[in-house]
């Protein structure tokens, strides 16, 4: 076992985790990111997710360090794809032409932008990046953290101690090890009154996973996959909330619940400029296809591209059938670790039965032309290195934010909770997915959030932060704060307040009471770009 010491540890690599880093380090600090695959980025790169944004993002509603994320991602494809020239001139380029976000591109390279942008600290010295890490323990003295040991790709376990500690894994595995109060699943409708929670806390209904996979399309070639141990209890497995078997086109609108035939034609010869994608006028998720494209063919000169690349994270690929998430005497490992391979025999299912059996517009049946890339996510069969995780442990907050403070309907297009304390915004539908706990989609309207400090502040533990979706909100309210600028944006305060309070020999509890310290941090936050709230715009 070999040791080591920082000033900050940043635990999980995701956006979160890289936001957290590069604060802290670009502050002066001392920092150690580890993270638990062998690609920082997490869902922008290791879950393959391109990015879930709100409406306004090209204008505001996020960090400038975030707004310097996407511009490298834009800037890595004039500079190395072979754009038609009307695509090369486009100040808002959507590389994929997907309809869910505005942009779409492949996890390679948000994979090469960020390592770009941790590229100067890393050489500095400042920075150090320890990939095929996971927590396994945590040694705590009272209300704070000493250190967390971490095991590596060989076994081998490294122990590292640190003055502050951050949460960024992607189930927020240090809350438990840590013995951080946390909370895991549904909480019941009495605790905080939300109307769209059950009656009953349950702590093993969470949102599904999803193992994300990329593939192109090549008529008159075949590239059928071996068929998934699996298959046949996916292709007859009926949810009792689904219009159909799972494996199909027919699917639940997420927003009424009425079914909806999906469209799939792979490849089709419209001009991809031609999309828009904005997700508040119109969710896009009925012709699968382009939902999620990541390179469309037609953005480049004639012949660079015989086909375009999608990524499949659709209604047919979710998983709920158990928590793939360790909890206390009701859930194990061996559990969890059966919940992922059922979670990617689905996937290569979903796969197979588009390759074999999926419906064509001629009237025949299966698509043996698409082609799974393994080149495009970094692993052998071509599905993500890991799980979508859309929801995590969560920490017992100072502040808790609830559905009174961000739902459509009960506060009103002018409404929201006003925070005093405010280090962020953010904008998204409360998007629940089908859970394990037997739940369809909830997906309500909500409006423009802000970010509480207090939502960031364990309410025992003095020296651990959380830095992702493992802040203080509840199983709803989850459902808007777990995208990608909003993960970006809590890791980023997250790494600024460790370094803040380290420079001022305060903690994080004090910063939000202490009314001068609060108004140096927010002003802080300002210099450096955070929005902390929003100018007049409405829910959707």
């Amino acid at each position: 076992m070999s040791d080591r010491a920082t000033e900050i540890l940043v635990v999980g690599g995701g956006l979160g985790g890289v936001a957290a880093a590069l604060a802290a380090a670009g502050a002066g600090n001392r920092v150690v990111l580890t993270e638990e695959t062998d690609w920082i980025g997490g869902q922008l790169t290791a879950q393959a997710v391109p990015p879930d944004e709100n409406p306004w993002i090209e204008r505001f509603g996020s960090t400038a360090a975030y707004r310097r994320l996407r511009e490298g991602i834009r800037d890595y494809y004039r500079h190395h794809y072979p754009l038609r020239a009307e695509a090369l001139d486009l100040a808002e380029l959507n590389p994929g032409a997907g309809r869910v976000s505005k942009l779409c591109h492949e996890p390679r390279v948000a994979l090469a932008v960020l390592e770009s942008l941790i590229a100067p600290h890393r050489a500095s010295g400042r920075l150090t990046v320890l990939l095929e890490h996971r927590p396994v323990a945590a040694e705590t003295s009272g209300d704070e953290v000493v250190s967390v040991t971490l095991e590596g790709p060989g076994g081998e376990r490294t122990t590292v101690a640190a003055d502050y500690v951050l949460d960024a894994t992607e189930n927020g595995d240090l809350l438990p090890l840590a013995g951080v109060e946390h909370v895991t699943g549904a909480e019941a409708r009495s605790e905080h009154g939300e109307p769209h929670a059950p009656e009953e806390a349950d702590p093993l209904n969470l949102q599904g996973i999803t193992y994300c996979f990329a593939m192109s399309y090549h008529p008159g070639e075949d590239h059928t996959i071996e068929r998934p141990r699996m298959y046949d209890f996916w292709r007859s497995y009926r949810p009792d909330f689904w219009p159909g078997p799972l494996l199909g086109l027919n699917a639940p609108d997420p927003r009424t619940l009425e079914p909806v035939e999906r469209t799939f034609e792979p490849n089709p010869d419209t001009d991809p400029l031609a999309v828009s994608a904005d997700q508040s006028a119109d969710a896009g998720d009925k012709e699968l296809w382009g939902f999620r494209r990541i390179l469309a063919r037609g953005m480049h000169r004639p012949g660079a591209f015989d086909s375009d690349i999608t990524l499949v994270n659709w209604p047919l690929n979710d998983y709920w059938l158990r928590p793939a998430l360790e909890v206390e005497g009701l859930v194990d490992a061996e559990a969890v670790a059966l919940a992922h391979e059922e979670a990617r025999q689905l996937s290569l299912s979903v796969l197979y039965w588009l390759q074999t059996e999926a419906p064509r517009s001629d009237g025949g049946t299966g698509f043996p032309g698409l082609r799974p890339r393994p080149d495009v996510t970094g692993t052998a069969d071509g599905l993500a290195k890991s799980a979508y995780v859309r929801e995590s442990r969560r920490i017992r907050a100072v502040t808790t934010v609830t559905e009174h403070d961000v739902s459509l309907d009960i506060v009103g297009p002018y409404g929201g909770t006003r925070h005093p304390d405010s280090v962020g915004v953010g904008s998204y539908r409360i998007d629940l997915h089908p859970s394990t706990g037997g739940d369809n989609y909830v997906d309500i309207a909500s409006v423009p959030f802000e970010i509480p400090l207090g939502a960031l502040l364990p309410v025992r533990t003095r020296n651990l932060l959380p830095a992702g979706k493992n802040i203080g909100t509840t199983h709803i309210t989850n459902g808007c704060f777990r995208l990608h600028p909003v993960e970006w944006n809590i890791g980023e305060v997250a790494g600024r307040l460790a370094s803040f309070a380290l420079g001022h020999g305060v903690r994080p509890h004090q910063v939000r009471e202490d009314g001068k310290l609060l108004d140096e941090f927010t002003r802080l936050l300002d210099r450096t770009g955070v929005e902390r709230h929003w100018p007049d715009v409405r829910g959707y």
